[in-house]
């Protein structure tokens, strides 16, 4: 329980998430607003006012992730239609079974989540389908199974349309998630051949699957994100000019293989060959060993400006980063 009170306030209300441009969250709110019109003017045809309004309540929450998070694992297509289609029959099913109406209510949600999980259909709106079909009133159970169609089908098929053509001139948005521009397909190729040794797309499957909890991100997403990180890092290196006396560097790598080294002198020079800096090893293989390199070479070797701080090594931000 201690450990609780050492956690940010921030991290514990889960007031996180990546960096959005004003832009991005003006076009969600833009894709909201189309998707919901035309799926309330399609259930106004063939509902009520008041059984339209519920129906639209579900499909509202699933317009947060089609168009707030266009490349989720919960928005694409099978998981909006199939977690809407199967959360519709089961609660239809659980309104004409069950007598008591709270026992109808609670089954249908829980029943929808477990054939989403098995169906491989999770959309967390289909819960609120489901609970439409027990507690949406007189018109809605007169529908039947009917409901499964008009709305529920009518309404998927409304807003999927609106989604895939709303996002579709957005070069930076893609849906469904696998249309990939063919730019991005070729570089998200290259970056992976370069960093296939390191991580493959079976040992992102294999970790999730160690988490044994659905998280709202693909493997391939993953992937992309972890090989545009190393990417950046293999091409980030200090600039000659920056290598200095009394300025300590890291080769930036992990357990055994990292390695400190201080520069304690130089011999500038215009010819870059010529151009050296002495240095003494002090953490890692070689350490308390010295060495002369040509600047250029001990630039490409360094990540990383490092200081000591007390008993570590914190790496120097360089400006604007």
């Amino acid at each position: 329980m201690r450990n609780v009170f050492k956690v940010p306030i921030e991290a514990l209300l889960g007031i996180e998430g990546p960096p959005v441009s004003h832009v991005e969250r003006l076009v969600s709110t833009a894709g909201g607003f189309i998707g919901i019109l035309f799926v309330l003017l399609v259930s106004s045809r063939f509902l009520g006012p008041k059984e339209s309004t519920l129906i639209v309540a579900s499909m509202g929450a699933s317009a947060v992730l089609l168009f707030a998070v266009p490349h989720g694992p919960l928005s694409q297509p099978w998981p909006v239609a199939g977690g809407h289609l199967v959360s519709a029959l089961v609660g239809v099913s659980c309104a004409k079974l069950a007598m008591d109406p709270y026992l109808a209510a609670a089954l249908a949600v829980g029943l929808a989540i477990g054939a989403m999980h098995y169906l491989r259909c999770i959309h967390p709106p289909g819960g609120a389908t489901a609970l439409v079909a027990v507690v949406g009133g007189p018109g809605i159970h007169a529908l039947g199974y009917d409901f499964l169609l008009t709305p529920v089908l009518l309404n998927v098929l409304v807003i999927l349309f609106v989604a895939v053509a709303f996002n579709y001139p957005l070069h930076w948005r893609r849906y469904p998630a696998a249309l990939k521009p063919p730019r991005e397909q070729a570089a998200e190729e290259q970056i992976s051949s370069e960093t296939a040794e390191h991580i493959s797309h079976g040992d992102l499957v294999y970790a999730l699957s160690q988490i044994d909890s659905f998280i709202d991100v693909n493997e391939h997403d993953l992937l992309r994100i972890y090989d545009l990180a190393t990417h950046r890092l293999q091409t980030r290196h200090l600039q000659p000019g920056s290598i200095g006396p009394g300025r300590c560097y890291s080769n930036g790598k992990y357990g055994d293989d990292w390695q400190v080294r201080c520069v304690v002198d130089e011999s500038p020079h215009d010819d870059p060959d010529k151009d050296a800096v002495i240095f003494k090893v002090v953490a890692g293989p070689g350490r308390r060993t010295s060495s002369v390199s040509t600047r250029s070479d001990f630039a490409r070797w360094a990540r990383h400006e490092v200081v000591r701080n007390e008993n570590s090594w914190q790496r120097v931000e360089p400006p604007g980063q």
